[in-house]
């Protein structure tokens, strides 16, 4: 399988999981919190800040869903990476307040990783086809002048 048939496979697969994530947080908060690393979740009115969560999802699967459709490559290596911050951040947020280590690290941090990984490879791909394009441009002749 080739870097880009691969790359788009794997940024689908962020985009698909980062959407169900949204949508379960924002269909079902309360059920949808089990297992995220979190010792206590707020009582009472406080699923209205795991609604955010999940709206918070949804947006970031809809930018990477768009720019994959649209075949904004680059822009969409770049995006991986800044999305990449949002699961690191949720592994120190489950850290800080003392949930579990392997939640954090094994959902989040991991999580996290993969989501970079992905920018990167991206960015990796785009990269090469710059080079390529670079190299074919060099290698053709320039087109003879047009007498005035």
């Amino acid at each position: 399988m080739s870097l880009k048939n691969t790359n788009t496979v794997l940024t689908a697969a962020c985009a698909l999981f980062v959407l169900y994530l949204g949508l379960s947080f924002v269909l079902a908060p309360e059920a949808s919190t089990q297992g995220v690393g979190l010792p206590d979740w707020p009582a009472g009115n406080g699923d209205g800040f795991l609604v955010m969560k999940g709206t918070r999802e949804l947006a970031m699967g809809l930018v990477i869903g768009i720019l994959l459709v649209t075949g904004h490559r680059r822009a969409l290596g770049l995006v991986l990476l800044m999305e990449a911050v949002a699961p690191f951040g949720d592994m120190i947020n489950v850290l800080a307040h003392h949930g579990s280590a392997a939640a954090a690290f094994g959902i989040h941090g991991l999580t996290s990783a993969l989501i970079a990984l992905t920018g990167l490879l991206l960015l990796r791909e785009t990269g090469r086809a710059a080079e390529a394009r670079r190299a074919h441009r060099a290698a053709t002749p320039a087109p003879a002048a047009r007498p005035a």
